[in-house]
């Protein structure tokens, strides 16, 4: 069962989260494969989306979407997860070129995404019932670091993030298989308010000084990738904060933890298809005998065929037609 537990340290200015993402994570890969199937290290890098994502949206408990992209020019042009303030998830990922050969299911950024050097990083905050004129909240940043090294994993680059918008110390460990995904957060406490994404507080005067929170971050950084994917949550805590005094919150799991949802469906397919007008949808019919639209995320099929494509103009509210899961 996929879970999320947080947790504090006693007195100090130090949060911490650690996410395993496991029905979940494994019902998105088997819609993926019954459509079109990733290769390993994009698996990888979407399931560590993924865990990210559960993560940073659990941090700030923003009321809409958490958008996570990385996109660039290499065979990877962009990778996306999306998480709702239930903790739902939905990842993909568009591929334009062939990935190298690998034998460890592992490539790093600057093969998959950033090849020339122009990756990036967005993250967005995308608010539910948005008001007139209002707009989402975006920041961005390369797939590299001050020095314009180039910064070879995604929680590197989501580390990066965190010290360049929030101006918090945060240490990110990720690690994704086709099991599990997961990811262990810690971070350090704002001074000045609760920080969050779209925060104003600046809190330049403790970054890289706070001795508790480098105390912790070290031990964190001690998790071995393998560690993360097969222990429970109780192991790891235990044995990288065994002298600290942690106080832990009840777990987030079954109906109230991360599970997988796709938010598309026949009505909203239906809208696009209005949107792009009768003499176009017309043209799709009698060319390929029906409108025939997949869903990225889930691998959902919706089909119109001509009676569909005509009622889609004739006034009816409902989609016509029948979904169909390929």
């Amino acid at each position: 069962m996929s879970e999320l537990h947080k947790f504090l340290f006693e007195g100090l200015p130090v949060r911490g989260m650690l996410v395993r993402l496991t029905d979940s994570w494994q019902e998105l890969l088997r819609r993926r494969q019954d459509s079109d199937n990733f290769d390993a290290p994009v698996r990888q890098l979407i399931g560590e989306m993924s865990a990210a994502g559960v993560l940073m949206q659990a941090n700030i408990k923003f009321n809409g979407a958490v958008v996570l992209q990385i996109f660039g020019d290499g065979p990877v042009q962009l990778a996306v997860t999306e998480v709702q303030p239930t903790l739902s998830f939905r990842s993909t990922a568009k591929l334009v070129g062939e990935l190298p050969a690998t034998d460890t299911g592992h490539l790093p950024l600057e093969v998959m995404v950033n090849v020339q050097g122009q990756g990036r990083c967005a993250i967005t905050l995308d608010p539910n019932n948005r008001l007139p004129g209002q707009t989402p909240y975006q920041g961005v940043v390369p797939l590299h670091g001050d020095h314009r090294e180039p910064l070879h994993e995604l929680s590197a680059v989501l580390e990066h993030y965190m010290l360049q918008s929030e101006q918090l110390d945060t240490k990110l460990v990720l690690a994704a298989n086709d099991e599990v995904a997961a990811g262990l957060l810690i971070q350090r406490i704002p001074v000045e308010g609760v920080g969050n994404l779209a925060g104003t507080a600046r809190n330049e005067d403790e970054i890289g000084l706070n001795e508790h929170f480098d105390r912790i971050a070290m031990l964190a950084a001690t998790l071995k990738r393998d560690e993360l994917l097969t222990l429970d949550a109780d192991t790891i805590l235990h044995r990288l904060f065994w002298e600290e005094d942690v106080r832990r919150f009840d777990p987030q799991q079954g109906a109230n933890g991360p599970n997988f949802a796709c938010t598309c469906s026949r009505e909203r397919v239906a809208d696009m298809l209005r949107s792009l007008g009768k003499p176009e949808v017309d043209d799709i019919v009698a060319e390929q005998g029906r409108v025939e639209i997949g869903c990225d995320f889930c691998g959902q099929h919706y089909h119109f065929d001509a009676i569909d494509a005509e009622e889609l103009f004739n006034g009816a509210d409902a989609a016509p037609g029948s979904d169909q899961l390929q």
